[in-house]
């Protein structure tokens, strides 16, 4: 899913969609397309909408980076669910979805086969934050099943630390619970729609770094982190160090994100 305004990103996003915002000098869908073909995932299905030729002017067929990539634009804003729909068309084969703007090194394979030892109908991949108010919180039970799910609570509605990165794994029984040509939201209405209908969703708490660039404050935050090594991918992968990074104290708190 690479369709997003990036407003919060701004003035960084006044001329380039998110995903393209680099972190560490190469974009962060860059990283993203790094490590879906590094766990095997090679044939990735685009989503865009805001300035979409630029991405497709970088990125290409996506053979440089070892993958084939094709591109789905969406003639109106379909929200994240809606979108997805409209891209998957007839489509009858199972899909993983992740979006371009979030930073992680989370072992994609481990939860793709999680997904199918449960024989679920959904999966979404977990992390645990100290501060969840900006995501869908999630309570599972032993095996994995959620029982609980709320986007985006108050602190007077947090009941778990444990947060929806924004990675899913849907099998095609779920396309059809998913309204065509309208807006239609994963967190705010098809897991929840899903879950209240007893269908099976499950939840896999994944171990790694995971940061959502939502605004500059996140954006420094990555920076740091990259600096400071708190992830797998490092300068050596970027390629090159950055003269661009914004400038910080090394006394930045502690990450909010923490590893699970």
């Amino acid at each position: 899913m690479a369709g997003g305004f990036g407003t919060r990103l701004r003035p960084l996003t006044a001329h380039i969609p998110k995903p393209l915002v680099p972190v560490g000098n190469v974009p962060i869908m860059e990283h993203t397309v790094r490590l879906l073909r590094r766990h095997g995932f090679t044939d990735l299905v685009v989503l865009l909408y805001f300035l979409p030729e630029t991405i497709t002017s970088y990125f290409g067929d996506g053979n440089r980076w070892g993958v084939r990539m094709t591109y789905v634009t969406p003639a109106a804003d379909l929200g994240t669910a809606g979108a997805v729909r409209f891209a998957l068309g007839e489509s009858r084969e199972p899909v993983m979805i992740m979006s371009a703007d979030v930073l992680t090194d989370f072992d994609l394979r481990a939860a793709a086969g999680f997904h199918r030892a449960r024989g679920a109908e959904a999966t979404m991949v977990l992390t645990r934050v100290e501060e969840p108010l900006a995501y869908g919180i999630v309570i599972t039970d032993e095996e994995g099943r959620i029982l609980r799910f709320l986007e985006k609570p108050a602190w007077g509605e947090v009941f778990s630390d444990t947060i929806n990165t924004g990675i899913y794994f849907l099998e095609p029984s779920v396309f059809a619970a998913i309204p065509p040509d309208r807006p239609y939201d994963f967190g705010k209405e098809l897991f929840p729609a899903l879950l209240a209908s007893g269908r099976s969703l499950w939840g896999h708490v994944a171990s790694g770094y995971w940061r959502d660039v939502g605004d500059l404050t996140e954006y420094r935050r990555a920076h740091l982190d990259l600096l400071q090594g708190r992830s797998e991918w490092t300068f050596r992968e970027c390629g090159r160090r950055a003269p661009g990074i914004p400038s910080g104290s090394t006394k930045e708190p502690a990450s909010t994100i923490r590893r699970a």
